[in-house]
């Protein structure tokens, strides 16, 4: 069974505010629902690792792409002579 915590835990987990884990639910980068009577917002506790691995895999994809934009042209493409007919 799934365990849901309140946005203000997720904020707090996250280091964002209140505001930015409910725009991340109504984005689909975390899974929540309104729960209870009154309806309050709760986020899927495993939604927080899948939204953190996803971030991480951003900043790993855009190091990458860092490096590629800084890499001289033989870093690239070798300096084998079949490269330059």
């Amino acid at each position: 069974m799934s365990r849901y915590l309140a946005p203000a835990q997720i904020a707090e987990l996250l280091g964002i505010d209140i505001a930015e884990v409910i725009e991340l639910v109504h984005e689909g980068r975390l899974r929540g629902a309104q729960l209870g009577s009154p309806a309050r917002w709760r986020v899927e506790e495993a939604s927080i690792e899948e939204y953190l691995a996803a971030q991480s895999e951003d900043a790993r994809r855009m190091a990458l792409w860092r490096q590629s934009q800084t890499a001289s042209f033989p870093e690239v493409w070798g300096t084998s002579s079949a490269h330059s007919r």
